[in-house]
């Protein structure tokens, strides 16, 4: 699913306050930086027309929820990456990271934990 930067801003609120109305998620985006009523109606729209989001009719006003989970689409959008910029090979991303030192202790202890998951389910 191709969801933009901005798209994927307004998605962000849905995931963590479903069901929304377009004035809550505005409300709610306002607090970062100013989104224009018509700017944020129009990426709902398209979201819509994505397939990312649906919509209930309650009274006057719509409420929006996600079709697509946060987590879902962060694994598409990661395998994505790694496709693209690293042939599926996901060491050498690890590895620009170790590199620079920007895994900390917690990041470490995460992957050694998965690295074991995954041993055991695959030996």
């Amino acid at each position: 699913m191709d969801i933009s930067k901005t798209e994927l801003d307004v998605m962000q609120v849905i995931w963590d306050n479903a069901p929304a109305t377009a004035e809550e998620i505005i409300q709610r985006l306002n607090k970062d930086k100013e989104w224009h009523e018509k700017t944020v109606k129009t990426l709902l729209n398209r979201l819509v027309k994505k397939g990312a989001l649906s919509f209930n009719k309650v009274g006057r006003v719509y409420e929006y929820y996600p079709l697509v989970s946060q987590q879902t689409y962060q694994e598409e959008e990661t395998q994505s990456f790694i496709q693209r910029l690293f042939r599926g090979r996901l060491s050498p991303l690890v590895a620009g990271f170790a590199k620079k030192e920007e895994l900390s202790k917690e990041d470490i202890a995460a992957l050694k934990k998965l690295i074991e998951q995954w041993e055991q389910k695959n030996d």
